[in-house]
């Protein structure tokens, strides 16, 4: 039997679910400031970065929206000791 659309996009979705919770919970890691340094002007652009890309995600089951990739600036300041 062929797989129906909803059937497909049940197994489409729930895989690829998984892997931007799964993509969240690796980045959540960089939150070890034993391991890693960042501004908290750095980790508000990253979080509004993500709601951005939510939100277009959620768009586009009601209307069509673009996407764009996200980049810290090279000359971004970091705080010493980390922090967010």
């Amino acid at each position: 039997m062929t797989e129906t659309k909803v059937e497909r996009f049940a197994r489409v979705a729930e895989s690829r679910t998984n892997r931007v919770l799964e993509a969240l919970r690796l980045l959540s890691q960089c939150s070890n400031t034993a391991t890693y340094e960042y501004s908290p002007e750095q980790c508000h652009r990253m979080f509004r970065e993500i709601r951005r890309a939510v939100r277009a995600a959620e768009a586009r089951f009601g209307s069509g929206s673009g996407t764009r990739a996200f980049r810290f600036d090279k000359g971004a300041k970091r705080s010493k000791g980390g922090g967010h």
